[in-house]
């Protein structure tokens, strides 16, 4: 049996109760034959060396939670689980760096920092289970992707082991580093595809001394009043961190209201806060109603909301989508989103950056409702002159939707870059855009 050859054969380069049989059958696609546990960056470089040596393919994860996104091999030879490769390299406090093992957790991570009053400025979906290799490798970010940025502004410095065993490093550990090419945005959101990222520098931020979220609750759904409001935020010298359009099915979620809001989130001194949250109340519409999170009840709203991606552990048939638009536009991307709870019969909650333009909608019901909410979604986004992604699917959709998309104008570069680095194609095959 293939499985028990390889399983002798890898066990040669980790200890046996680091290699296990794998889910080859896993709902989600991205598994493996065999499954490896290495704790060091030698024994990835290990592993690679041997896969590309004897043709055998190889998927990657953290903790699975982007198991769902993208990806047309349900198993690959080797599933290379970072699990257990983690912990803090450096954290030099008064130049606010960190560096990391990519397989470390989130969360763990942001209760760390905490200590010294820092934080690492992402925010990404379930980020009690996330790895910081695998938010940077999807580039994954939610709403405060506004006022923070994304993994790209944030990333300093990455190790990366190419497919064949060789280890290189992009950037470094210092912030003022802009000397040649910047080799870290080829890594961040390829899916793993060029290289495993085995080790992480940041950037970080002071913790706020004081947060509120302001809630303005459009009961009427007035979406004219919704783009107005926003745009006077916009074009004001105040500095939200969120300006979120939350679809009435998500507001009923999250805070019991079923109506269109926008969650305005503000991070700063507290007379700064509240200095914001006196100009949001002079121009808030008269049909609307706002109400005021402070600090704890803030952070609970953020942490029930970063909780309601569908991930690795999803059993029903879900879907995630993320749209990217001119921000404005995203209030037809909600709005149209909504109209599909009745048209389709789904579970739809949806909510979108009218300062950033991405949206991000979870779709919940039959097989067939949902791939024709996948496909008039992309027609909207297409027409609006924007892009649909979709961040989870269960394998078997994925072989008949397809996650990416229209292949970019661009993509003989990608392709291109994937030849040079991956010529045997080891890496996490089929996963990312094109099929690279």
């Amino acid at each position: 049996m293939i499985t028990t050859e390889l399983l002798t054969e890898l066990q040669a380069i980790l200890s046996p109760e680091r290699v296990i049989e794998g889910d080859k059958n896993h709902p989600l696609g991205n598994s493996g034959t065999v499954k490896v546990f290495p704790q060091t960056e030698e024994e990835i470089a290990s592993i690679l060396k041997f896969a590309n040596d004897n043709g055998k393919k190889v998927n990657v994860e953290g903790n699975g939670t982007k198991k769902g996104f993208g990806g047309l091999t349900q198993t690959a030879d080797i599933l290379l689980s970072l699990s257990n490769y983690k912990g803090i390299v450096e954290h030099v406090v008064g130049d606010m760096t960190l560096t990391v093992k990519a397989g470390t957790n989130f969360k763990e991570l942001q209760e760390y920092l905490a200590q010294f009053k820092q934080k690492i400025s992402l925010d990404p979906y379930c980020p009690e289970s996330a790895t910081i290799g695998g938010i940077i490798a999807a580039n994954d970010s939610g709403p405060k992707r506004l006022g923070y940025g994304s993994s790209r502004d944030v990333v300093i410095g990455l190790r990366i082991v190419y497919p064949d065993g060789k280890v290189i490093r992009s950037g470094g550990r210092v912030v003022k580093n802009v000397a040649g090419y910047d080799m870290n945005k080829l890594f961040i959101g390829s899916m793993g595809t060029l290289g495993v990222v085995s080790e992480v520098t940041v950037k970080l931020r002071p913790l706020p001394k004081y947060e509120s979220l302001n809630l303005v609750l459009f009961p009427q759904g007035n979406m004219e009043e919704i783009r107005a409001f926003a745009t006077k935020l916009l074009d004001s010298t105040m500095e939200p961190v969120t300006l979120e359009l939350l679809s009435p099915a998500l507001s009923e979620r999250l805070i019991g209201q079923s109506c269109y809001t926008i969650a305005v989130g503000l991070e700063d001194v507290e007379t700064s806060v509240r200095y914001q949250e006196s100009f949001i109340q002079s121009i808030q519409p008269a049909h609307s109603e706002l109400k005021v999170l402070s600090q704890q009840e803030a952070q609970s709203f953020w942490n029930k909301f970063y909780t309601l991606s569908p991930n690795s552990s999803t059993d029903s048939t879900q879907a995630s989508l993320k749209i990217g638009v001119i921000n404005m536009d995203v209030s037809h991307v909600v709005k149209e989103s909504h109209l599909l709870i009745d048209s389709h019969n789904l579970d739809v909650e949806a909510h979108g950056g009218l300062g950033h333009g991405l949206c991000q909608i979870n779709l919940s019901g039959s097989k067939d409702d949902i791939i024709s909410a996948i496909q008039q979604t992309r027609e909207l986004s297409t027409k609006l002159g924007g892009y649909t992604v979709i961040n989870h699917l269960p394998f078997a959709l994925r072989q008949e939707v397809d996650t990416w998309g229209k292949k970019p104008s661009h993509f003989f570069l990608l392709e291109g870059i994937k030849s040079k680095v991956d010529p045997n194609r080891v890496l996490n095959p089929k996963r990312f855009v094109g099929g690279i």
